[in-house]
């Protein structure tokens, strides 16, 4: 008898189970593809939505995160599917409105059934898809320049770069000062220094400021914090330097905060920079009592004018094939002399005379 009971039970397992199954499907086939519509419908808007997100992300330069990319890729991948599916429903509909007769229950079932896993794929993927942010900025952001290789290239200035560079690379430092009278090419040089410390992972972020002769702590704190991609949501600047003090001291990366024309004491704690305390400070100025003495450089490094061999190099390199001229290289070369070593008037200059007639360049030797 239990052998009987049994084979019954098995029985039902394989029959009744399924049978009972593939009428469910059937019974549900109106709500089952009606939900379908619905959820496609709401499940475009989502994808719409977070694709708004995305676009004003790269609209204001940012990366995009790749799990977003993938979400996204996915899910036109489901709408193609499920438009597919409500196209076979539409087609199933307008079939039994004109042929009543013509009813296929095994293909309303296999379209119910498929309409619930559809929704389900839905589900599950719109779950996916709460993401707290969709892009990232690059860290590098801000510091990419085209490196002037004919000025940075020059002995006098690879003395000076190098300098900084080991200087940076001491424990004992943190401080560091760079002065030079104007134009001698103290911002450039800092942007190779940038530029190298980032290509040799000396420092995983550089941040540069711009004080000025009038300096606003708040605007110096704005650009410090666009380079270190830190939101500063708080209005007075305390708050801001608190905020800013963390971000420089607290995580595991190494980093180093440049701040330019310095014209006068600057408050580094007003501002949220502790350089005994993880990050490196090197500050730019025209005047080495300032960096040295009022600021306190723990080590300064000097640049003067071009010596007149490296400044006429320089100057022939920027007035191109020009001056090749016999009757131009003659005045071409005491202009040169009238730029007195300075690579911002050497480089000015030279470039505005490329080309130029012979009494062009007269008179612009007369001017200067």
């Amino acid at each position: 008898m239990e052998i009987v009971i049994s084979i019954v039970a098995k029985i039902a397992e394989y029959t009744i189970a399924p049978i009972g199954q593939w009428l469910c499907y059937s019974f549900h086939y109106n709500s089952n593809t009606e939900n379908l519509k619905n959820q496609e419908e709401n499940f475009r808007d989502f994808k719409n939505r977070l694709q708004h997100s995305v676009e004003a992300a790269i609209r204001n330069g940012d990366e995009i995160e790749d799990d977003v990319n993938k979400w996204l890729t996915k899910a036109d991948h489901i709408i193609e599917l499920a438009t597919t599916q409500l196209c076979e429903i539409e087609k199933e509909a307008s079939t039994r409105n004109s042929n009543v007769a013509c009813l296929n229950l095994k293909h309303r079932h296999q379209l119910s059934r498929e309409a619930k896993k559809m929704v389900e794929n839905i589900s599950n993927h719109v779950e996916n898809g709460n993401f707290d942010r969709v892009s990232y900025r690059p860290a590098s952001e801000g510091m990419e320049t085209r490196r002037n290789m004919d000025y940075i290239a020059m002995k006098s200035r690879m003395i000076a770069v190098k300098g900084i560079m080991e200087a940076l690379g001491d424990a004992n430092i943190n401080m560091i000062g760079l002065w030079g009278m104007p134009g001698v090419g103290k911002t450039t040089l800092m942007r190779e220094v940038a530029r190298k410390v980032k290509e040799d992972k000396l420092f995983d972020e550089v941040a540069l400021a711009n004080v000025t002769q009038s300096p606003n702590l708040r605007r110096i704190q704005g650009e410090i914090a666009d380079m270190l991609d830190l939101k500063l949501d708080v209005e007075t600047i305390r708050g801001r330097a608190i905020r800013l003090r963390k971000r420089l001291t607290t995580n595991k990366k190494r980093i180093v905060v440049i701040l330019d024309d310095i014209w006068e004491k600057l408050d580094l704690e007003a501002i949220g920079i502790d350089p005994c305390k993880g990050c490196k400070v090197v500050l730019v100025s025209r005047q080495h009592n300032l960096l040295s003495s009022e600021m306190g450089a723990q080590k300064d490094f000097g640049i003067e004018v071009l010596p007149e061999k490296e400044a006429w190099e320089l100057f022939e390199k920027m007035a191109g094939d020009s001056i090749k001229d016999p009757n131009l290289r003659f005045i071409a070369t005491e202009v040169a002399k009238e730029c007195d070593g300075l690579p911002i008037a050497l480089v000015t200059v030279s470039k505005a005379l490329r080309n130029k007639s012979l009494y062009e360049w007269k008179d612009a030797l007369q001017q200067l």
